[in-house]
Formats: C-alpha cells, sequence, structure tokens
C-alpha cells in the first residue's frame, strides 16, 4: 500500500522560514510506527476534517497538520511543537526525565 502526499508549494516555502520544516520532511513523521493521529477538532468543518500526526522524525517529534483528500494526505502545516512532543511522549508512555 503507497501513501501519496501532496501539499501547496508556497505553503511549504513559508512553512520552512517560520517553522525550518519542509513539507518533504514532514511526511516521514507518518511513517513513525509509534505515531499518533488526533483529529484536529478546532479546525475541523463540515466540509473538511483537519488532524495532526505527532511522529518521530531526526532528533525530536514532529507536529504535522493535514487533511485527507480522497486517498491523498495533503500537509498544510509542520513543526517540533513542546505540545505535540507532550502529546507524544503520553500516548507512548515514555517518561520524562525530572529536571535538575
Amino acid at each position: 500500500m503507497s501513501v501519496n502526499f501532496d501539499w501547496d508549494p508556497r505553503k511549504d516555502r513559508a512553512n520552512q522560514a517560520k517553522h525550518g520544516v519542509s513539507f518533504a520532511e514532514a511526511q516521514l513523521a507518518f511513517f513513525d510506527p509509534r505515531r499518533i493521529i488526533a483529529e484536529d477538532v478546532k479546525h475541523s468543518s463540515g466540509r473538511e476534517a483537519r488532524w495532526f500526526c505527532f511522529g518521530r522524525y531526526g532528533n525530536g517529534v514532529l507536529t504535522v497538520r493535514f487533511t485527507y483528500r480522497g486517498s491523498v494526505i495533503r500537509i498544510f502545516g509542520a513543526g517540533y511543537w513542546t505540545k505535540g512532543k507532550r502529546i507524544y511522549d503520553q500516548a507512548n508512555q515514555i517518561q520524562q526525565r525530572p529536571d535538575r
């Protein structure tokens, strides 16, 4: 089964400038076997459901904002955000190191 990704090149450039992550990199979060998919209730509408993917890539956990368009995953935002890492760690029961 292959997964197809799509994105707006202008949004990709803007995302890279703002968050330092390309959408080409962001798609790799979906291949983390421990990834978490959660609905973005705040930004979903009756017209289109929005989703988050929290997945490990590189030295951190990427949060990817996306929607499904048929069999295509349309990415429209990504970054290394603290809240996404916290959700990923809690869902995977990863213990945080206590501060010294």
